[in-house]
């Protein structure tokens, strides 16, 4: 049976140990934060009674650190304003993993902020895309070796609509079951994908093997089927804080939440062994970062 969540009620002050929460999202926990929403200005409102998207990508985010705003569309007067609610956004995430997690603080990188106005998309997208799968977070064209992937949630949905996930089981189970599946990493091909600017650094092992993990496991109709999990709802309001490379996870539903991505150093985390990279060396037989 999988329990993925820990929640907490925010309203209060936090009465628990700050390492034991981090254990717990360190051994692939969904954290969950009641009673701390993200509030949305007056003129903010707007942004969640229709998408402010410019419809060439489904989330607007700002990049960098002039903010740059991608993928909206709207006045000037909003998309100044939606651009100040990410920057704004970015700072509650910032203070919150601070609070409740302060071993990451002034270690963990912050990448982008991104306003999510749309629902889970449907369609009959291939299924490397199709976010409906179960899956653990690569990115394809940007390899990020020995960083780990810390994400912060929000649903600002006005109309009480939750956001639904599926959770599925631990990472090494899922490794277990699907490293002999991934075929061998070669530095020259990645060397290759690097020098023709297909990936903005060179691919390591672990990005290599994470990737085909990414694929087999969105590819394989049983396991999204029968494999364990449990569907969870996000209500608005909620704040959730995941390590989306280690937790599988599938979007089945809800619109308008914001996320802010976050790199650690696996090194820096409180207990190494616990990350993706420490797992899947214990799996093969020798380091992979």
């Amino acid at each position: 049976m999988v329990e993925p969540l820990v929640e907490i009620d925010a309203s209060r002050p936090f009465e628990g140990a700050p390492d034991a929460l981090t254990a717990q999202l360190e051994a692939g926990k969904v954290i969950v934060f009641h009673g701390r929403p993200f509030a949305l200005g007056e003129f903010e409102k707007r942004f969640v009674e229709r998408p402010f998207s410019d419809g060439k990508s489904k989330n607007v985010s700002i990049r960098g650190d002039a903010a740059e705003l991608r993928g909206a569309a709207g006045t000037p007067e909003e998309l100044a304003a939606l651009q100040a609610m990410l920057v704004r956004y970015k700072g509650f995430a910032t203070e919150l993993i601070a609070r409740y997690f302060p071993a990451y603080a002034g270690v963990a990188s912050l990448a982008g902020t991104s306003y999510r106005p749309f629902d889970v998309d449907v369609r009959k997208l291939s299924w490397r895309r199709d976010d409906t799968r179960l899956h653990v977070d690569a990115f394809p064209s940007n390899p990020i070796g020995g960083k780990r992937i810390l994400r912060v949630f929000t649903n600002i949905n006005a109309t009480g609509q939750p956001r639904i996930w599926r959770v599925g089981e631990p990472f090494e189970a899922m490794a277990s079951r699907f490293l002999p599946k991934v075929p061998a990493y070669s530095g020259l091909k990645a060397s290759l994908l690097s020098a023709l600017g297909i990936t903005k650094a060179r691919r390591s092992e672990y990005d290599h093997i994470m990737l085909h993990l990414h694929d087999l496991l969105k590819s394989d109709e049983r396991y999204q089927q029968d494999a364990p999990q449990a569907t969870v709802a996000f209500e608005p309001g909620t704040v959730w804080v995941t390590f989306s490379d280690l937790v599988l996870h599938a979007a089945m539903g809800g619109r308008y939440m914001l996320e802010q991505t976050a790199y650690l150093p696996h090194q820096k985390q409180a207990d190494v062994a616990k990350s993706p990279q420490a797992i899947l060396g214990r799996l093969v037989g020798h380091a992979v970062v």
